[in-house]
């Protein structure tokens, strides 16, 4: 099978988890542990990761230095290389060395009349206080909004479009190396009037780019690992349930609250609608068990 593994932000560096090294280090060794068996047993793996906790390491080292500030798109392609780098090593250390990894810095191409950056939402980057952060979108022209108790900086999130590194990805796949690309959802670039291609502010969802790949790939399923077990109907309340499989139709006629489950079932729903493949949610150390049917929450087309 060919299988696209989908890291969540929080899977590489969890709730309330300090931002060091030897934490994402120690969380990406559980990841390859989870991912190892499945190249052993000759699929085809492509693994991709969040950046929202990533991104806001890099971010507030760059705010450190404000004469020479890094466009968030650059601090993207930083997050794809520095990530990516230790998923890598770790891979190359748990697999036998005739099974290749490479890591591949994934452009996707966004639409520049894409709603999102009139709109911009996706927080980024460290919490300031609210006096703090005003001052900071005055001074650097930020977008900033109040996110739980604090304030951050918020960008556009735009749907991805085209990965320009497809090609380059299929064929490493084709020929049996494991993969790690469109990282964080890949660095954002817009299309000039020209035709020629421009870096730009924005983070897309790493959901719906890790959903596009595995349509592009032709993929037979789309894991999609976080830090709940399951998609739950009614989370948060006494009534609430796990869903533990269900057609994207169904999933598709409810409404699930905030910005990290919503995108993966919607992004889930699209890939096995559009191929038929399956799609899985869950927890990272019930990768086997979601792949067998028994854990987490499984989504798939009806058969007739």
């Amino acid at each position: 099978m060919r299988i696209v593994v989908a890291l969540g932000g929080k899977v590489l560096l969890r709730r309330g988890e300090p931002a060091s090294l030897d934490t994402q280090l120690h969380n990406i060794a559980g990841a390859v542990a989870e991912i190892v068996p499945l190249r052993l047993a000759r699929h085809d793996i492509v693994v991709t990761h969040g950046n929202g906790p990533q991104a806001g390491v890099l971010a507030l080292q760059a705010a450190s230095t404000p004469d020479t500030p890094y466009p968030l798109d650059v601090l993207d392609a930083g997050n794809e290389g520095m990530t990516g780098y230790l998923i890598k090593q770790a891979l190359i250390d748990a697999l036998p060395s005739h099974m290749l990894v490479a890591t591949v810095l994934s452009q996707v191409r966004v639409d520049r009349r894409d709603p999102a950056f009139r709109h911009p939402a996706k927080p980024v980057g460290p919490v300031y206080g609210e006096g703090e952060a005003r001052a900071l979108a005055a001074e650097r022209g930020w977008r900033v909004a109040r996110d739980g108790q604090g304030w951050r900086r918020v960008v556009a999130c735009p749907k991805p479009l085209v990965i320009l590194e497809l090609g380059a990805i299929r064929m490493l796949v084709d020929q049996g190396v494991t993969v790690i690309c469109a990282a964080g959802g890949g660095i954002a670039l817009i299309a000039r009037q020209d035709g020629s291609l421009a870096g730009v502010g924005a983070i897309i969802d790493a959901d719906f780019a890790s959903a596009l790949l595995a349509r592009q790939l032709d993929a037979d399923w789309l894991l999609m690992l976080t830090d709940v077990d399951a998609v739950y109907d009614g989370f948060g309340t006494a009534r609430a349930r796990a869903i533990t499989k269900a057609t994207p139709a169904e999933l598709q006629a409810r409404h699930f609250a905030g910005e990290t489950m919503g995108p993966k079932v919607e992004a889930a729903c699209e890939f096995a609608s559009a191929t038929g493949g399956r799609a899985g949610i869950g927890r990272l150390n019930a990768l086997a068990a979601i792949l067998a049917g028994k854990a987490g929450t499984v989504i798939a087309v009806a058969r007739s």
